[in-house]
């Protein structure tokens, strides 16, 4: 028999790679999206779309009470790490307030198998590499502040009403679906969107900061299938690429893949963490997961698919709510609301 499983944020980059590989899985998959940055268009067929936010308690718990679900995948969030700074109320009530939203309804059903929770390795902050699930968090940015707070709340809502969860932390996730014209998170997709404008890609500082870009073929499969998995109840686990490349190394990799000149332009530095790369021997011992995409090939396959949909048009963030120290390569975007 089928298992019903609801997919939050399913609509955008890493979700609507989990829903396929749900499908994949023979569950009948719903998706909650609001499309703030997700596209319909992404959404495998066979899903059921539902459009919505996590942040309206009522429609959250009403869709509980129609379908009920047996696994919740929970994606949603607004994944911008340095705009976090200066968009915190907003953060909060997407990435903690939405997120309790959907705990507190799959609580309330009371027979929810697995709730899957996508929250990242900004909560380690940084001087702690490489980073393994054994280190104490210590989130330096509102954004990673969300994340963790929501797992400890996992954690409460384990031993009060015995909800078994999974953790995954992945990072610097990149590939086809993602928002190429969002301009502050996911530098790959930045760095695309701006070479395909024939503008210069934008390095904060001088470009040494490094990540370890993770294709996203590495990570949407793992999350999928770990509902099936005893090892993985009420456990965290990092996942994605190994290996660490620099932001400058990166723009040569994004150029080369376009065809293109690798034009750069350097700006002020801003507050980020320097270096972030993690250890992902417990994912690969408990869950049999591995990085199998290289960075070049990965760039390569996203950049045909960036090709073939075309670049997109970068509007700023709505609704800045400190601009005190907001770094100056944004300072046009400033529309407070």
């Amino acid at each position: 028999m089928s298992r019903r499983a609801l997919v939050t944020g399913g609509a955008g980059f890493i979700g609507s790679h989990v829903v396929r590989h749900c499908l994949e899985l023979g569950h009948d998959v719903w998706v909650v999206d609001d499309l703030s940055g997700g596209f319909a268009e992404n959404i495998p067929a066979g899903a059921v779309f539902v459009k919505g936010s996590i942040a309206d308690s009522e429609f959250v718990d009403t869709l509980f009470e129609q379908e009920r679900f047996d696994y919740v995948y929970h994606l949603a969030a607004y994944a911008a790490e340095g705009l976090s700074h200066f968009i915190r109320r907003f953060n909060y009530t997407n990435n903690v307030i939405g997120s309790i939203n959907v705990l507190n309804a799959a609580i309330r059903q009371g027979d929810v198998s697995r709730f899957v929770f996508t929250s990242s390795i900004a909560v380690y902050g940084t001087n702690q590499l490489p980073m393994t699930e054994d280190l104490v968090p210590m989130p330096e940015d509102p954004y990673g502040i969300a994340k963790y707070a929501v797992e400890l709340d996992l954690r409460a809502a384990r031993e009060m009403f015995g909800l078994e969860f999974t953790v995954f932390r992945p990072h610097n996730v990149y590939g086809e679906h993602q928002n190429i014209g969002d301009r502050y998170r996911n530098v790959v997709g930045i760095f695309m969107n701006q070479a395909m404008h024939g503008r210069p890609m934008t390095i904060f500082g001088d470009g040494s900061q490094s990540r370890a870009f993770s294709h996203i073929d590495d990570v949407a499969p793992v999350i999928a299938r770990s509902v099936l998995q005893d090892e993985a109840a009420n456990e965290v686990f990092n996942v994605g690429a190994d290996q660490a490349t620099t932001v400058a190394e990166l723009a040569e990799l994004v150029a080369s893949a376009l065809g293109v000149e690798p034009l750069i332009e350097r700006v002020p530095a801003r507050n980020e963490v320097a270096h972030a790369f993690a250890s992902h021997e417990k994912a690969r011992q408990l869950l049999g997961a591995g990085p199998t995409v290289p960075l070049d090939e990965g760039i390569r396959r996203m950049a045909a698919w960036a090709r073939s949909h075309g670049p997109r048009q970068s509007e700023p963030f709505e609704g800045i709510e400190v601009t005190r120290n907001f770094p100056a390569a944004w300072a046009g975007d400033i529309a407070t609301s």
